[in-house]
């Protein structure tokens, strides 16, 4: 028996499966893509993480940093006011060791693999013309940890200005703070050597894991 639709009938069918689909469409925008392909590599890194060794991460990762993240934009927030006071060739250098830092710290802390994975759970407009993308690190043996990117449009397109740890915790706020604190106490010199000892530590393996990641034995 064939059924006919009407006009009204179809309309409202379209509307129930848009209703279903939307959360899967929302999730593939631009700047939640942008944040579904930088998890997507950093969970096939913790796959591979003993086949890879540290260099090996660091090297895949390394791309989808630069994909993922405007490392100018916080490499300059991140320091405050200190900033403008820099020449501009500790500018550039404060940006280069500062993409490099973000790089070894997934390297160094996404170094094991015991079931995680990651969940796109959407996005919604925040203040300053950003967007908010939420995420979920799914942990079978520990809690579930909120992972929340906030992006910001530039020429390029959409790109990460900051991670929001379990909702609430701002990675670029912490070290703003722990940055400029360096700074006003010993010099700008100060902070290059304190960031470049954090890059040697998380090299040697002894970078505390993300959150829901298990600790090293």
């Amino acid at each position: 028996m064939r059924v006919r639709i009407g006009t009204y009938g179809l309309l409202l069918l379209l509307g129930v499966l848009a209703s279903r689909v939307g959360p899967a469409l929302a999730a593939l925008s631009e700047a939640a893509a942008i944040v579904h392909d930088l998890n997507a590599t950093l969970l096939d890194v913790m796959k591979n993480a003993e086949t890879l060794g540290y260099a090996g991460r660091r090297d895949k990762i390394g791309p989808a940093v630069d994909r993922a993240f405007d490392i100018p934009f916080m490499a300059e927030k991140v320091i405050g006011g200190h900033w403008a006071k820099l020449p501009e060739a500790d500018r550039t250098r404060w940006v280069a060791l500062f993409r490099e830092f973000l790089v070894a710290n997934y390297a160094g802390r996404f170094n094991r693999y015991s079931g995680q994975s990651f969940e796109d759970l959407g996005e919604e407009p925040s203040a300053f013309d950003t967007v908010m993308v939420r995420t979920r690190l799914v942990n079978p043996a520990d809690e579930n940890v909120d992972l929340n990117y906030r992006l910001h449009k530039i020429e390029p397109g959409w790109r990460i200005v900051d991670v929001v740890l379990k909702g609430t915790v701002s990675e670029l706020a912490l070290r703003r703070s722990d940055y400029t604190a360096v700074i006003d106490r010993a010099g700008f010199a100060a902070l290059e050597t304190y960031l470049r000892e954090k890059i040697a530590a998380l090299e040697a393996g002894k970078g505390e894991p993300p959150p829901g990641m298990p600790a090293p034995h």
